[in-house]
């Protein structure tokens, strides 16, 4: 779709100011000129703040992807799972968070009626005595309503998730790890000179693959030196693959002069819903960067890009500098720093599956990889 952006009129807009009015985020009368306003970006800003989006007041597909999504309610329509289209709304993320809470595992509370929240659905309906068709209408609607909240102290299948990474063994061998570098195609990102941000997260991911492999995981990039798939198709490939882990790899660029460090991202609504093993993750590896590299910590941040959203296993965002920084552009160009970022996602996938006794302090782990 065309990214609406201030200045921007027709349809689409008068769309979009509906759904803010609706949110109660934008309380200008409808009726009015379909004109994108200061008011309507300081409102797509105020959603995407809440929404875990990146928050630049335009509404570009995944922005609107969101917009459309939260005008459903739980009871607003027949909830039911669809493999080859899945329904997706707040409403979906309200029954899953219902589902959690009673104790069945619905999988990640994401706003997607997957195959795992049927099943949890389906638990549930068992359980009480509905009839067990794996939808979610009025007489489950008017059950869920009826019962208090069973599950306090965390959540099972977080806590099951959690627990399975450590019990699973320490070693990476047969693992399957799934590393994504940012834009390709003609998509090049941030452009120094004669090097674009396309090549220089390529040849980051490369330089992780062969740290990985060596260790004995299984390792797949989801784009060569030259393709740009879209964030569905990198998705897609990562869960087709089976993954264990995504670790998907950015550079970043800002107008601002001061804007410089390492973040990292995990998949969370920022109110409870959250990857826990990602998060997890998220931490590990950028503290392992900063660690080594002498960078500043920006953090870790939840956020529900469909990058996170979609895939079925951890995932997470690592953002390796601000190559519009000179001091961080000046790391980043320099292959002996990228070779350090990369032994740095080695020692956190491998701390990541070993128990706590064992884990050693940031930045000291060194992984003996097979000759």
């Amino acid at each position: 779709m065309q990214i609406l952006l201030p200045g921007s009129a027709g349809p689409a807009v008068a769309e979009v100011q509906a759904a803010l009015r609706g949110l109660g985020l934008l309380t200008t009368p409808p009726g009015g000129p379909d004109v994108y306003d200061e008011a309507t970006a300081l409102a797509v800003r105020h959603f995407q703040q809440v929404r875990g989006l990146s928050v630049d007041g335009r509404v570009g597909e995944e922005t609107y992807r969101a917009l459309t999504e939260a005008r459903w309610s739980l009871g607003d329509r027949l909830l039911r799972y669809d493999p080859e289209r899945p329904m997706r709304g707040d409403d979906v993320h309200s029954l899953q968070e219902r589902l959690l809470e009673l104790g069945y595992d619905a999988g990640r509370a994401d706003g997607i009626l997957g195959a795992e929240t049927e099943a949890g659905l389906r638990g549930f309906q068992r359980d009480y005595g509905l009839t067990v068709d794996g939808t979610c209408g009025p007489g489950t609607l008017r059950a869920l309503r009826q019962l208090g909240r069973r599950v306090t102290g965390g959540r099972p299948q977080l806590l099951r998730q959690s627990a399975g990474m450590v019990e699973s063994g320490p070693h990476l061998i047969g693992r399957i790890i799934v590393i994504d570098p940012g834009h390709g195609g003609e998509d090049t990102g941030f452009t120094v000179g004669e090097t674009t941000e396309a090549d220089l997260v390529f040849d980051l991911a490369s330089r992780i693959e062969g740290r990985l492999a060596a260790a004995g995981a299984t390792v797949y990039l989801t784009r060569g030196r030259r393709g740009g798939p879209s964030p569905e198709e990198r998705t897609g490939f990562a869960n087709s693959a089976r993954a264990d882990l995504f670790v998907s790899l950015h550079m970043e660029a800002h107008g601002s002069r001061h804007a410089r460090g390492v973040a990292s991202y995990y998949y969370g609504t920022g109110s409870g819903a959250s990857s826990t093993v990602g998060e997890e993750f998220a931490n590990l590896l950028r503290r392992e960067v900063i660690a080594r590299t002498g960078m500043l910590d920006c953090g870790s941040h939840a956020k529900t890009w469909d990058l996170l959203r979609l895939t079925r296993m951890p995932a997470i965002r690592l953002d390796c500098g601000y190559l519009s920084h000179p001091v961080d552009r000046q790391l980043l160009l320099d292959a002996r720093l990228r070779s350090t970022i990369a032994s740095s996602v080695l020692a956190a996938v491998q701390r990541l599956f070993l128990p706590a006794e064992a884990d050693p302090p940031t930045g000291t782990y060194q992984l003996s990889t097979p000759a």
